[in-house]
């Protein structure tokens, strides 16, 4: 049987279990969402979980000339000024501008970006692992 939820870790039934993946890696994924989302599209930010992935879905392509790679790089591009800096002052979690997917890679490298210039959305896909239970 798959089991790819939290993991108790033979701890007691009402212990809280240990999260399968880094609290930082949705944080950084979901502030970034919000930061540079395209306001001027009228779409939610969308999170769809599934068994072996999570997809955070944002409205908007990447802006300008950023491509996936060039964020992969540690390279940004703000489209949200005003928004940027109320985060940059402590409205949601922070840990420096245009380093977060830079950040999630790090603490998770099982993601993928994908920028879908068609669809005009900008996808998170963070992978998850299997875990194998009795």
């Amino acid at each position: 049987m798959r089991n790819l939820h939290k993991i108790q870790a033979g701890r007691g039934v009402n212990t809280p279990g240990i999260p399968e993946i880094p609290p930082v890696v949705f944080e950084e994924l979901l502030v970034n969402a919000l930061v540079h989302r395209d306001y001027l599209i009228s779409a939610p930010i969308r999170i769809f979980i599934f068994d072996n992935r999570i997809e955070i879905i944002s409205p908007g392509n990447l802006p300008n000339n950023l491509t996936v790679e060039k964020i992969r790089k540690g390279n940004s591009n703000i489209r949200n000024p005003v928004l940027a800096s109320f985060i940059a002052k402590g409205l949601l979690p922070y840990r420096g501008l245009g380093s977060g997917i830079k950040r999630a890679f790090e603490h998770w490298s099982a993601l993928d970006l994908i920028d879908d210039r068609d669809g005009c959305l900008f996808t998170a896909i963070i992978y998850r692992k299997e875990i194998i239970t009795g």
